[in-house]
């Protein structure tokens, strides 16, 4: 998802997130800084778990398990 700005990223990261089996792991990888609060936010609205958050240059990173 790099290159889209917010909300694409977080929509993106939902969609894919809904068709997921518990257990799975979702890496996301954006450069909206604006994903910093906003993954973080819809990952506990879901219920889901965050992993990790890494950042590299202009790239953040989510790690993400489905519950």
């Amino acid at each position: 998802m790099r290159g889209l700005q917010c909300p694409m990223p977080v929509l993106k990261t939902d969609k894919v997130l809904e068709g997921m089996r518990p257990g799975e792991v979702l890496r996301v990888i954006t450069t909206d800084p604006a994903t910093k609060r906003d993954i973080p936010a819809l990952v506990r609205r879901l219920g889901d778990e965050l992993l990790g958050i890494e950042e590299e240059d202009d790239m953040i990173t989510f790690i993400i398990r489905k519950k």
